[in-house]
């Protein structure tokens, strides 16, 4: 089958709310050296495609200032980091192999060439993404999944949630048998978080809102606490020797009512500020008690490989809560900011 000239996307040429979403009709992009064309099977929607729509990451020094993940966006931009598909073309010096297999992009620009790289850009934000019929991506960052017996749907679910994830457990050196505090729960981090904590063999505490707490459960919580009531005494009274590792997504208040909850020695990683960046907190509960507070930005090269591992094994199972057509990413977005579903929304080009 050959590639078109042209191709559907849906892009943004500022900053806004749903509205700046516009369909559009756009040259099919070349794949430069080094790089594949992939035709998009399943595009995934995450918290970051909502902030970098509306500029809500700040930039060092000027927290409400209007940037994308990185920083300023080089409009127009196609966004979309999680992309699975079929790559039909590859540019030159990149592996002609790679045609026609079926493949994961890892979304993350990083910093250097080496398995420990950190990620400083991001598909969608620095760079266009998977809102579109076909995206480009560099030949290392594709992986190849053709035999894993997930879906294209549920494969698109993995790069930035259960990738980031899976960077916060790595970061936080998660154990097996250690116990293994989760909030924002029945996210689409969150629910990665549970699985993948749950399949490292750790004792999982998830806190989740009451209409969610059955399937949170079903997804590998050991117990679930209610975020409407008294979480930390919640935590206390089913873990009373501590939490090992807390893995946050929330952050806010949580922080500073969550940090005492620790074991000597424990861990409080963050990836996220879904209750506010604004954090205060009693610093003696952090030195007296050798416990450190960590922050977890998506991935390593690394991390990512290990996680096409477990989804070539079908180890883990995404749960995908709704698809849409395309042309509906604005409504998709809308309802992923409504929160009401779990699990992860999906746009099919």
């Amino acid at each position: 089958m050959g590639v078109p000239e042209r191709m559907r996307a849906v892009r943004i040429a500022r900053h806004g709310g749903p509205e700046v979403l516009e369909p559009v009709e756009v040259a099919v992009p070349a794949p430069k050296a080094g790089e594949v064309l992939v035709r998009v099977g399943a595009v995934a929607l995450n918290n970051t495609d909502l902030w970098t729509r509306e500029g809500a990451y700040g930039r060092p020094g000027d927290p409400k200032a209007a940037a994308g993940w990185r920083g300023p966006i080089d409009f127009p931009r196609i966004q979309g980091a999680d992309v699975a598909g079929r790559v039909v073309a590859v540019g030159a010096g990149a592996d002609e192999r790679l045609i026609g297999r079926r493949v994961v992009v890892d979304p993350a620009i990083y910093d250097g060439d080496g398995p420990d790289a950190n990620p400083v850009g991001l598909m969608g934000s620095e760079r266009d993404g998977g809102y579109a019929e076909y995206v480009t991506a560099p030949a290392e960052r594709v992986h190849d999944m053709t035999e894993s017996p997930l879906t294209d749907d549920q494969l698109a679910t993995l790069p930035t949630a259960y990738g980031t994830a899976l960077g916060m457990i790595e970061r936080g050196r998660l154990g097996a048998g250690e116990t293994a505090l989760v909030s924002g729960a029945s996210g689409g981090v969150g629910l990665a978080l549970v699985q993948l904590a749950r399949a490292r063999g750790a004792r999982v505490l998830a806190v989740s809102s009451g209409p969610k707490i059955d399937a949170v459960r079903a997804a590998g919580a050991h117990e679930v606490v209610d975020r409407a009531r008294d979480v930390a005494g919640q935590v206390r009274a089913a873990a009373p020797e501590g939490v090992d590792v807390a893995l946050d997504v929330v952050a806010g208040e949580l922080v500073g009512e969550g940090l005492p909850l620790l074991r000597e020695g424990g861990r409080w990683v963050v990836a996220g500020a879904l209750g506010g960046y604004d954090v205060t907190f009693d610093v003696r509960r952090l030195y007296l008690h050798n416990t450190r507070l960590i922050g977890s930005s998506m991935h390593t090269p690394a991390h990512f490989g290990l996680l096409m591992d477990l989804a070539r094994r079908a180890a883990i199972r995404p749960v995908v809560a709704a698809t849409f057509p395309l042309d509906q990413a604005a409504r998709a977005q809308e309802e992923l900011a409504r929160r009401g579903h779990v699990g992860k929304i999906v746009l099919h080009p």
